[in-house]
């Protein structure tokens, strides 16, 4: 899927682009099916919100479930990270499904995530961009995810280290740095049905709410980075923070289908 002049220049602008639709239903079924049993496996991969036994993140999906390893070469997804990072040698350096449970998914405090690739990571440049794709609805009342739209331009901002307000730590930005920036750049909340798709920038600051509503928020985010921009720290273990500098190898636009089919002839 490539994208048009018109939307690159939104994404250089505003630091995100929002594409509704991008995916059927058909293939949202398929990858759907997939996810409670994903969120409920017991491996260190899969992180419990703090206190609770709610599901918060599942990482590295990509390498334990064969739906999702599909997805993660999709080129819905894929082309437009190249087009936008400059290069068609892209590596996996994070994915994950952020689950945002229903009455129990907590916040993720505002942050930038090239903050954390940057101090955890020791990723060079800020050449690295999300693809997230909304697994469920996203509405005004399950926590969705806010931009302050333009903030990308800031390049990467003092953060701290918070290691306590939930169960995954995150390089988190100060109240006067968000006011300041609010101030001159507001508040977005893109929402919408399953199937859509969110790019945003390395840099641009970002954060959620909990949610207290009956709808669970899933969006599986694919942290897309340049093979000649790879981490040089490694830290955090490879299904955090990948240490598989290996270029994405893009499958055919049907390859969710066609894998169900092949899937079902199987059966």
């Amino acid at each position: 899927m490539k994208l048009t002049a018109d939307q690159l220049r939104e994404f250089e602008e505003q630091g995100y682009l929002f594409l509704p639709n991008v995916f059927s239903p058909q293939e949202m079924d398929i990858l759907n099916a997939e996810v409670p049993g994903i969120l409920a496996t017991k491996r260190e991969e899969v992180i419990r919100e703090k206190g609770t036994d709610a599901p918060r993140s599942a990482f590295y999906v990509q390498t334990w479930n064969p739906v999702y390893e599909r997805l993660a070469r999709h080129p819905r997804l894929v082309e437009p990270g190249m087009q936008i990072l400059g290069s068609d040698k892209l590596y996996m350096h994070q994915f994950k499904i952020n689950a945002k449970a229903a009455f129990d998914g907590a916040v993720w405090q505002w942050h930038q995530d090239y903050g954390t690739w940057f101090e955890d990571d020791q990723m060079p440049t800020p050449r690295a961009m999300n693809i997230a794709l909304f697994l469920a609805e996203a509405n005004e009342f399950n926590g969705p995810l806010m931009f302050i739209p333009k903030s990308h331009r800031r390049g990467r901002l003092q953060a701290g280290h918070d290691v306590t307000t939930t169960s995954y730590p995150l390089w988190t930005i100060d109240n006067e740095t968000i006011t300041r920036l609010v101030k001159e750049g507001g508040i977005v909340a893109p929402k919408g049905p399953p199937g859509s798709v969110l790019l945003f920038h390395g840099t641009l600051v970002h954060a959620s709410g909990s949610n207290l509503t009956p709808w669970s928020r899933w969006i599986v985010y694919l942290s897309l980075n340049r093979c000649d921009n790879a981490i040089r720290r490694f830290k955090r273990p490879t299904w955090i923070a990948n240490h598989d500098f290996t270029p994405i190898d893009m499958l055919p636009d049907d390859c969710l289908l066609t894998g169900a089919r092949r899937q079902s002839a199987a059966e």
